[in-house]
C-alpha cells in the first residue's frame, strides 16, 4: 500500500485566483505523504478567456458604503466612534437599497469593499443595468467564488454579525482562532507534508483541488483515513466549497460508509453550549450534503466551468500536467481532468448518516468529549435555504435571538448593533421566537 503525496496552495497574492486548494497523488516514498504548497503567478491561460462581467453601485450607495468604511479606521476618538455608530446604522439603508434599487444608476461608479475572507479591497465597476440579484451580498462578495461552508455556519451563528463582517470588515484573528488553526495544521501533518509546486492559472488551481480530492479519497479507501479534503458541490441552487476536517472508514467490517469528523478546540475544559454544538452539527451536515451530491454523480460540470469562469480546454501548466500524470490521471486540460473526477466520484459510497464532533482542550490537546449525531437532510437544507434568503437579499439580517444574546459579549460590533443598543427584540424576532 503506497503512501500519498498531497499538494496545497499557500500565500496566494493574486486576488483573481481561488485560494487554498488541496491536491494529492500516489507516491512510492516510504516516509510520510507529501503536501505541496503552490506558488502562483499571473501568466494567462493559453486558451481564450471569457469576458469579465462588471457590476455597479449608485452614487447614493457609494456614499453609504464610504461612510461605513470610514468607521473602520484605527482612530477610536469619541468623534470617530460616533461616526462608526452612525455608519453601522447606515448598513440598514445599504441593505434596503441593495434590495429595492432596480434602475436609475449612474453610468459608472467605483467602490472598495472589504472581503470577509481575504481582507483585500475589491474594485467594482458598474454598468447601467441593475437588479436585486446583482446587488445581493451573494453577488457582491461571493460571485465567481461560491459560498464557503463557514459562510453558512457564520450566518447561522448571527446574521447581523455576518452583515457587519461583509460591509465593515471582519475583526482580527483571535488567539483562540490561531490556536485552532494550528491544531488543524498539526493533525494534517500527521498524514501529509508540504512542498511547493507552481500554478500558472486558476485552471491549474482548480486542477490541484480536484486531484487532491481524488487522491485523498483513494487514501481514505486504502488507509481508512484522510484529512483536510477539499469539497465542492452544488446545493440548494448555489455553489458551496469547503474543506472536510477528517474522514475515516468505520471499524466494523460490514459498514462501508465513511464517517465525517470535525475536531473543535476549546479554551476552557468544558463542553460547548447547545448553540455552539448546533453550529458544529450544521457544518458537518453541509459537508455530508456536498459529499453525497458529488458521489451520486450530481456534479454539473458545465455550470461549474461557467460559474467560476473556467476554460475546460485550457492547457494545464507543465508542472501540473506532470503531477496529474504522477497521480494516475494523465490529463492535458481541466476538462479532461473533470472526466477522471466524475468517474472517481461515481465509485465512492455516500457518507455515513452518523457524524462526529470531537472537542479538545487547546492548551494540551486533551480530549474533552464527543458529540455523535445523525444527519438530518431536511433540517440542513432548511438551514441553507434560510441562510440564502439573507445572502440573496430576500430579507434583512436578523439579530441573534434574545436567549442567545450572550454571543454579543465577544462580538466586535456589539456597541453599534441594534440587538445590544435597543435591549429588546424586534417585532420580527418576537414573532419568530414565540
Amino acid at each position: 500500500m503506497g503512501s500519498t503525496a498531497s499538494f496545497c496552495i499557500v500565500g496566494v497574492s493574486n486576488g483573481n485566483l481561488p485560494e487554498n486548494p488541496f491536491v494529492r497523488h500516489p507516491s512510492d516514498m516510504a516516509d510520510s505523504p507529501t503536501q505541496f504548497a503552490i506558488e502562483l503567478n499571473n501568466t494567462p491561460c493559453p486558451s481564450p478567456r471569457p469576458p469579465i462581467p462588471i457590476e455597479i453601485i449608485s452614487d447614493e450607495e457609494m456614499a453609504l458604503i464610504e461612510a461605513a468604511l470610514a468607521a473602520t479606521r484605527p482612530s477610536l476618538s469619541s468623534s470617530s466612534l460616533t461616526q462608526f455608530q452612525r455608519s453601522a446604522r447606515s448598513i440598514h439603508s445599504i441593505t434596503l437599497t441593495s434590495k429595492r434599487r432596480l434602475s436609475g444608476c449612474t453610468e459608472t461608479g467605483l467602490s472598495s469593499v472589504g472581503d470577509i475572507e481575504d481582507g483585500r479591497n475589491r474594485t467594482i465597476i458598474s454598468p447601467r443595468k441593475k437588479n436585486r440579484f446583482t446587488q445581493s451580498l451573494l453577488h457582491q462578495f461571493r460571485r465567481k467564488r461560491g459560498l464557503a461552508v463557514t459562510d453558512i455556519t457564520a450566518t447561522e451563528w448571527c446574521e447581523k454579525q455576518m452583515e457587519y463582517f461583509l460591509l465593515l470588515g471582519k475583526p482580527e484573528v483571535s488567539k483562540a482562532m490561531k490556536a485552532g488553526s494550528m491544531r488543524h495544521a498539526a493533525l494534517e501533518e500527521e498524514v501529509v507534508k508540504r512542498v511547493k509546486v507552481s500554478a500558472q492559472s486558476k485552471e491549474d488551481v482548480w486542477a490541484i483541488k480536484i486531484i487532491n480530492f481524488m487522491v485523498g479519497a483513494n487514501q481514505l479507501l486504502f488507509d481508512g483515513l484522510t484529512r483536510e479534503l477539499p469539497i465542492i458541490g452544488f446545493a440548494e441552487g448555489v455553489w458551496v466549497v469547503g474543506v472536510i476536517d477528517e474522514i475515516r472508514m468505520p471499524t466494523e467490517e460490514n459498514d462501508r460508509f465513511p464517517i465525517l469528523v470535525d475536531t473543535k478546540t476549546r479554551v476552557r475544559a468544558t463542553l460547548p453550549s447547545e448553540p455552539q454544538r448546533r453550529n458544529g452539527r450544521l457544518q458537518l451536515m453541509c459537508y455530508k450534503l456536498l459529499w453525497d451530491n458529488v458521489v451520486a454523480d450530481k456534479f454539473p460540470s458545465g455550470r461549474f466551468f461557467d460559474f467560476f469562469s473556467l476554460n475546460p480546454n485550457c492547457i494545464l501548466s507543465a508542472e501540473i500536467r506532470e503531477n496529474t500524470n504522477n497521480s494516475g490521471f494523465p490529463a492535458e486540460t481541466l476538462g479532461e481532468l473533470m472526466g477522471y473526477f466524475r468517474n472517481a466520484c461515481s465509485m465512492l459510497p455516500r457518507a455515513h448518516d452518523k457524524l462526529l464532533l470531537r472537542y479538545e482542550l487547546q492548551e494540551d490537546q486533551s480530549f474533552l468529549g464527543e458529540d455523535e449525531f445523525a444527519h438530518d437532510s431536511d433540517w440542513v437544507k432548511s438551514q441553507i435555504q434560510g441562510c440564502l434568503e439573507f445572502w440573496r437579499g430576500d430579507r434583512e439580517a436578523i439579530c441573534t435571538p434574545m436567549e442567545e444574546r450572550w454571543k454579543c459579549k465577544s462580538c466586535k460590533f456589539a456597541s453599534v448593533c441594534p440587538a445590544e443598543n435597543t435591549g429588546l427584540p424586534s417585532l420580527q424576532e418576537k414573532t419568530e421566537h414565540k
